[in-house]
């Protein structure tokens, strides 16, 4: 919430690293925004990237409906092509739930850019 008690509005921006989209979150994700969230992801899906790079790090609060977005774009792709930036305020609710174990959870863009590409069957 703002200092006037209404909450931050979500805003979103996608781009393309090679066969990796990345989609940047800015706000708070809770029940209101949570739709916004799902259809972010499921744009950035839309032509189906070798990896999606959901970028946290500037979300100030990370509440269960987020959790959930998460979660089902985890199940909709192949494991490991799916890969989370952080805040602390996002790593929190990750880590208390164990969604950590189901998820490539990195501190910054670069360090999930890093992280060796899966490879597609032919």
């Amino acid at each position: 919430m703002s200092a006037d008690g209404k909450a931050k509005s979500l805003e979103t921006d996608v781009r393309s690293v090679d066969s990796t989209r990345i989609l940047s979150l800015t706000g708070e994700i809770d029940m209101a925004s949570a739709p916004q969230f799902q259809a972010a992801v499921d744009e950035a899906l839309r032509d189906q990237p070798n990896t999606l790079v959901v970028d946290l790090s500037l979300v100030e609060f990370f509440g269960s409906a987020g959790l959930s977005v998460l979660l089902v774009a985890a199940e909709s792709l192949p494991s490991g092509q799916l890969r989370v930036v952080a805040s602390p305020p996002v790593r929190r609710p990750i880590e208390v739930t164990g969604l950590d174990k189901l998820l490539s959870v990195h501190n910054t863009v670069d360090d999930a850019l890093s992280v060796e590409e899966p490879r597609r069957p032919a």
